[in-house]
């Protein structure tokens, strides 16, 4: 049987009410038209999933997100973001040499999110440079409150990395807030980038 609901919303609380519900099955609907709405519901469910999905990340380009491998390829390695979202990190975007061993958490950077048959489509790197800079940003106060800036960001994924950084404050060392007392900072970012190394230096305009 179908049943069809009237609602109204509570303007105080933004809920739903049912005010009037009645029976609405057409006099044809047997088991196959059954299967055939509950196929089409079901279908709309998703696509409305995905489109919420899309737009939830479709404005994360260029942040970075923490996930867990689920699948190794060697075209691609699946990662699964959490929620059932999965992401993509093509081979291009993989640091050569370094290991994706499922079920272990890595820290990637969304370069891309599009749409697909299939639902929204992220596209995440290892090795892009602004990975250097956003992997700082979350281990240095300094930089996150804008005090420190990175001028300039360089690196041979899997090798060694150079920023170059500078100060708002002219009480605050930019090399000094980077490194971290006796290296902790930097070393948090060489332990995520499993071994690079990294090369911090004061900006220069020259």
């Amino acid at each position: 049987r179908v049943y069809a609901q009237e609602v109204e919303e509570i303007e105080e609380t933004g809920e739903f009410r049912v005010t009037r519900e009645w029976e609405a099955t057409p006099p044809d609907f047997g088991r196959i038209a059954a299967q055939t709405a509950k196929q089409v519901i079901l279908q709309r469910i998703r696509e409305a999933e995905r489109e919420i999905t899309y737009g939830e990340y479709s404005g994360r380009e260029g942040d970075i997100v923490t996930a867990i491998v689920q699948q190794a390829d060697p075209r691609y390695v699946l990662l699964d973001l959490g929620r059932g979202v999965e992401a993509l990190l093509p081979q291009a975007e993989q640091v050569p040499g370094e290991r994706y061993d499922h079920g272990s958490r890595v820290k990637a950077y969304i370069v891309e999110v599009r749409r697909s048959p299939k639902g929204p489509q992220i596209i995440c790197s290892r090795t892009h440079p602004n990975l250097i800079r956003k992997l700082f940003e979350l281990e240095v106060p300094e930089i996150a409150d804008g005090i420190v800036e990175i001028k300039q960001v360089a690196r041979e994924p899997g090798h060694r990395s150079k920023i170059a950084v500078a100060s708002n404050d002219k009480n605050v060392d930019p090399t000094g807030a980077c490194v971290g007392p006796r290296g902790s900072r930097v070393r948090m970012v060489v332990n995520e980038l499993r071994g690079e190394k990294v090369d911090i230096i004061a900006w220069s305009d020259d």
